[in-house]
Parts: C-alpha cells; sequence; structure tokens
C-alpha cells in the first residue's frame, strides 16, 4: 500500500501524521511511504529523517492526496483537502464529525473511507488513539488555565498555589475521565484546591482511593456543578460522549453567577464544547470574554506540545496503520472490532450511529459497509 502523509494545514497545527519511525515500521511491511516536504518540521523531524527511514519526500499535498492509497494525518481534512479526496481512498485520522457537519457532507461526497482516531477502542471500553492527546490536553488545561487567570489576560489575577497567607486557586473539573484526571493532578500539583465532579460512583471511588489528598471527588448533579462553579476561579470542561457532541454544563445565563474574571477551558471543545458559550479558538487567539468570563477554546490543544503530541499519538497509532496497510481495510475491520468502531464514513455512507444522530443523517452499521 502507498501511505501518504501531507502537511496539516490547520492554523497553528505543528503535529504531523507519520512520526520517522512509523514510516521506517511500514516500509519494513514492505509499503511505501510518501511524506511532503516540511511536513514533521513542526514536530522536530526533518526532511533528511524520513529519507533515512527509507520514504519519499513529495513536494505538494496535490501529489500526495492524487496517489496514495491511505492518507495519514491528525487533524480533520480541512476544506480543500476534503476537495482532494476520491473513491476508494482510505482517511486515518481525527475527524470529531459529530459537531462538524460541512466536513461530514464533503467526507460523503468524496467517496472515500475514513477512520477516526477517536472513535477506535480497546478491551476495556477505553479510546487508545484519543487518550495520548486526552493525556496531552488534560495536562496542558490547568497551564493555559493558569495563564488565563492572569490579570493582564483578562483573568480574575488569582494564583494557582497562592501563596503563604493567601488561599490557592479553587479549580473544578467536570469529568474524570483520561483529561480530567490529568487535569486535577496537574492543577493539584500547581498548588490548587481541586474538585473532580463525575456522574459515575465507580469512577469517583477509583479516584477517591488513588488521589485521596490530592484532590476530592463529587457527584455531577446539576444542583452541585453551579453550586461548585459559583466558588471556582477555574472551570476546566473534560467531558466525552464517544463520537457524539458534548452535552452543555454551563449554560449562557449561569455565567452572571460565576466569579467575574473566572477561567473556562473547554478541552470538549473539538466535540462542540461543555459550556453553552464556547465557540473553537486557536493558539494564535486562544482566549475571548463572554459577560466577564475568560474563555480558553483551542481545538487542538496538543498542538502546543508538537513533539511530544506527535510522538505519543503515533505509538497509539502504528500498530492500526499497520493493520490497515497489512491486511487492507476491510479485513483489518473485520479482524478487529476495536478498530471497526473507528470506521465513520464509507463510500457515501455514514457509518457511525451517534454522528448520524448528531447530524440529522442516515447511518449504515460498519459490518454493513465490510459487507458491501
Amino acid at each position: 500500500m502507498k501511505i501518504g502523509c501531507p502537511t496539516e494545514i490547520k492554523p497553528q497545527e505543528f503535529r504531523v501524521g507519520l512520526t520517522p519511525n512509523a514510516a521506517q515500521e511500514a516500509i519494513a511491511h514492505g509499503h511505501e511511504v510518501i511524506v511532503q516536504a516540511g511536513a514533521g518540521v513542526g514536530a522536530g523531524f526533518e526532511d533528511a529523517d524520513y529519507t533515512a527511514a527509507g520514504a519519499t519526500i513529495i513536494d505538494t499535498a496535490e501529489e500526495i492526496f492524487a496517489s496514495a492509497d491511505m492518507i495519514a494525518k491528525v487533524k480533520e481534512p480541512q476544506a480543500g483537502e476534503r476537495k482532494m479526496l476520491r473513491e476508494g481512498q482510505l482517511l486515518f485520522t481525527y475527524l470529531h464529525l459529530a459537531p462538524d457537519p460541512d466536513q461530514t457532507h464533503d467526507l460523503l461526497a468524496s467517496g472515500c473511507t475514513a477512520i477516526a482516531y477517536e472513535t477506535v477502542t480497546d478491551r476495556n471500553g477505553g479510546l487508545p488513539l484519543l487518550a495520548p492527546m486526552s493525556e496531552v490536553a488534560g495536562r496542558l488545561a490547568p497551564q493555559v488555565g493558569a495563564w488565563t487567570l492572569q490579570k493582564a489576560n483578562g483573568g480574575r489575577g488569582v494564583l494557582m498555589g497562592g501563596v503563604p497567607g493567601v488561599g490557592p486557586a479553587k479549580v473544578m473539573v467536570i469529568g474524570g475521565g483520561v483529561v480530567g484526571t490529568h487535569a486535577a493532578r496537574i492543577a493539584a500539583g500547581m498548588g490548587a484546591d481541586v474538585t473532580v465532579l463525575d456522574r459515575s460512583l465507580p469512577r469517583m471511588r477509583y479516584l477517591d482511593d488513588i488521589y485521596s489528598g490530592t484532590f476530592k471527588t463529587a457527584y455531577a448533579s446539576a444542583g452541585n456543578t453551579i453550586e461548585l462553579a459559583r466558588q471556582a476561579d477555574m472551570i476546566i470542561g473534560a467531558v466525552l460522549i464517544p463520537g457524539a457532541a458534548a452535552p452543555k454544563l454551563i449554560s449562557r445565563a449561569q455565567l452572571s453567577e460565576l466569579k467575574p474574571g473566572a477561567a473556562l477551558v473547554d478541552v470538549a471543545i473539538d466535540q462542540g464544547g461543555c459550556f453553552e458559550t464556547s465557540k473553537a479558538t486557536t493558539h494564535q487567539d486562544p482566549v475571548y470574554e463572554v459577560d466577564g468570563i475568560m474563555h480558553y477554546c483551542v481545538a487542538n490543544m496538543p498542538g502546543a506540545v508538537a513533539r511530544t503530541s506527535t510522538i505519543a499519538l503515533g505509538n497509539a497509532t502504528m500498530p492500526f496503520m499497520l493493520a490497515l496497510a497489512d491486511k487492507g481495510w476491510k479485513q483489518a475491520c473485520a479482524d478487529d472490532p476495536h478498530l471497526k468502531a473507528g470506521l465513520n464514513v464509507h463510500a457515501g455512507k455514514l457509518t457511525y450511529a451517534a454522528v448520524g444522530e448528531a447530524l440529522g443523517i442516515d447511518s449504515i452499521t460498519a459490518d454493513q459497509a465490510i459487507a458491501g
């Protein structure tokens, strides 16, 4: 199979879909790898690193899309890239289709087969290709939230850890999954007073057993959520419903009940965001204000630490990428129900029910797509 890796063109996105190590592995399996010139520079990989691994450097994205059997990316294809996708081509990347009808319709129109990193599962019910970026984003969230809290950036002017005689920032993390746990650990490590909200009692018991004394837990009822939100200097939204739009947990009306200058960090923005007033921002212009509340809603947070993120993502995606290349997508998905869960689009049909429900589009099952 010919595997193509174009340069990411989303604003301020420095990651790359294939590391030189992944390219070397694919070539060792007998595949051909083509990489766009300069694709890895933002993550600290030079063209020479790819050629040393056996890959071929190609000048333009157009050449990559025109000749590759599989496109390996990081972010969802942008409008110009979607026009270059073709029937029978395999796209392997993050998609986040539920809040993105334009992308969804373009992918359906292209006739390509698209497998989304964020809906591939594992035997424990986890999301192994989302987890490494969730870990990065979770650990970044208190860091960027602390920056947002600085008065010069519009925030309350509160230091995370306080100082002797002055209490620490109060941080509320909504969601006790991968993002929320990592966010809570880092925020607590910065000295903040941290509470994690979740609706799963087994998850809260686990967090309490492992992190008791590091941060507190609370049940995420509507009443508890707004009560703790009123006290918070920073609120980190870390709620995920796999493949579906994120629920709105704090409404526009409730902003008036928060502390002036409080920081909202919406890590769920890729799935539409979990605050009603959230809208996607970029690293170049990350923060905006609504009703005196500061919002940090960067849609590709891990792109800020591109080298760490690229290597972590490459470690997770490589086995699946090799399976797709070695067997073809139909056999690879038939052999692995967890990879099959990543199938979102095939030949003009939507194959992920949660996206169909979010966008009002009929869907078929992945099994029907494989059999077709």
